[in-house]
């Protein structure tokens, strides 16, 4: 393992990394699909989390996904956009994190992921790692460690 700042990759925590959950965009999982696009959209991102009504994690839903279940034989079908709701379409196989990650398992999580979700123990929303602020990290300690030498 190659070792960045005189530290491991997985002795390095994401405490300081992550964003916290009041700055993070999300919809709840009775929200309908007009909702969640509509946040999606004004938002700017390609994905969001999904949050039951007691703020547990419990998936994501991206733009894909939402036109991927309007989509009918021929023509996009707009008037389910108020009637599916984001529980019928989201994905919730998801991995999530913790606190107590390290930087190794944050990096191994985004790989296929954009960003990945914190939970704490009782599984309520903390906020979200993103794979920019995963890159970021590694690249400003790689800078350091290479006029170390």
């Amino acid at each position: 393992m190659s070792v960045i700042q005189d530290k491991q990759l997985d002795e390095i925590s994401i405490c300081d990394l992550f964003i916290p959950s009041e700055k993070v965009a999300h919809v709840q999982i009775n929200n309908p699909l007009e909702h969640a696009l509509l946040v999606l959209v004004k938002s700017g991102y390609s994905a969001v989390p999904v949050l039951d009504s007691s703020y547990k994690f419990v998936g994501i839903i991206g733009k894909t996904v939402i036109l991927n279940g309007i989509l009918g034989l021929e023509r996009f079908e707009i008037e389910k956009l108020s009637e599916m709701k984001v529980k019928d379409v989201m994905d919730s196989n998801i991995p999530t994190l913790t606190r107590e990650s390290t930087l190794l398992d944050g990096l191994n999580s985004v790989i296929d992921h954009t960003f990945v979700c914190l939970v704490d123990k009782e599984g309520y929303f903390d906020g979200i790692l993103t794979r920019r602020a995963i890159l970021k990290e590694i690249k400003k300690n790689v800078y350091i460690n290479s006029y170390k030498k």
